[in-house]
């Protein structure tokens, strides 16, 4: 079974800075994260998970308000992975961080989960 594997999360005081990374478990799926625009989601308890940050085949990305200047994506096509840069965090963003196309079509892994303390 097809997984996308989500890994750096930690706890980390207010104001730190943490990296993810995503990949995909098989190679078939690689081909899809070099050509769809993928993105970084996260999911707060009882809260809806939301789109945070994206970024297209060309490079070109886009972020929730909540994260611009704080977050940065970034991909490697070859290596077929996604990664995001989080500094300057704060304790709203604890969350559980997940990687998963735009348009969501690749089943979710476990995520990785990100806490940051006041």
């Amino acid at each position: 079974q097809v997984q996308l594997v989500e890994s750096g999360g930690g706890l980390v005081q207010a104001g730190g800075s943490l990296r993810l990374s995503c990949a995909a478990s098989k190679s078939i799926f690689r081909t899809i994260f070099s050509i769809n625009t993928m993105g970084w989601f996260r999911q707060a308890p009882g809260n809806q998970r939301e789109l945070v940050a994206s970024i297209t085949s060309a490079g070109s990305t886009n972020y929730a308000d909540s994260v611009r200047g704080r977050f940065t994506i970034s991909r490697d096509a070859t290596k077929a992975t996604v990664s995001l840069q989080m500094n300057s965090l704060k304790p709203e963003d604890t969350a559980v961080y997940y990687c998963n196309t735009f348009t969501r079509s690749i089943a979710w892994g476990q995520g990785t989960q990100v806490t940051v303390s006041s």
